[in-house]
């Protein structure tokens, strides 16, 4: 599979070789990025549909018909999302089997850093980005970039975080997939 990976990368450089450096480091980068994309990732998005899908509906309806604030409506979107993603991804996709509130505590920590990074940076960046469009656009795009930079933190926190002792999860214990 190495070698393979090499005859792609010369197909696309066609007439460059590849430096020696590059050549020893494709082993490890594949390592590494394989440790993160694997079946835990495509149930951590399975689970992030639904929450998205339930979220969404919930911050965009209070922001939008019923006239709440942005950091009401984004608060109660991972509010009801996080509830139904602690049983969905403790259960279905990290098969944690850890009792008791310590559990819970880090995946409430673990939600609350990241909402509070991915908004508080959401926010003032497309402000800047589009401060010539009403704050309601700009509020709409913002509580969506939001969304984007929470998935990232949030599946980083809940897989080495909040999960960590899980057999599927954290630290790829005895029953991790490969």
């Amino acid at each position: 599979m190495y070698h393979k990976g090499l005859a792609i990368a010369s197909k696309i450089l066609p007439g460059r070789e590849i430096s020696r450096p590059a050549q020893e480091a494709y082993p490890t980068l594949k390592k590494l990025l394989s440790a993160f994309f694997d079946r835990r990732f495509l149930k951590f998005c399975l689970v992030g549909v639904a929450n998205t899908l339930i979220g969404s509906a919930v911050m965009f309806g209070l922001y939008n018909l019923a006239h709440c604030s942005y950091w009401f409506s984004s608060a109660m979107n991972y509010i009801v999302g996080s509830v139904v993603s602690y049983f969905l991804n403790k259960h279905f996709t990290f098969r944690s089997s850890e009792r008791g509130w310590r559990e819970i505590a880090r995946f409430a920590l673990n939600v609350a850093v990241c909402y509070l990074i991915a908004y508080s940076a959401a926010q003032p960046f497309v402000e800047w980005l589009l401060k010539d469009v009403s704050v309601t656009v700009r509020d709409n795009v913002a509580m969506l970039a939001g969304m984007v930079i929470y998935t990232a933190l949030n599946y980083l926190g809940q897989r080495f975080f909040a999960f960590r002792g899980a057999s599927g999860g954290g630290r790829g214990g005895a029953g991790a997939e490969k």
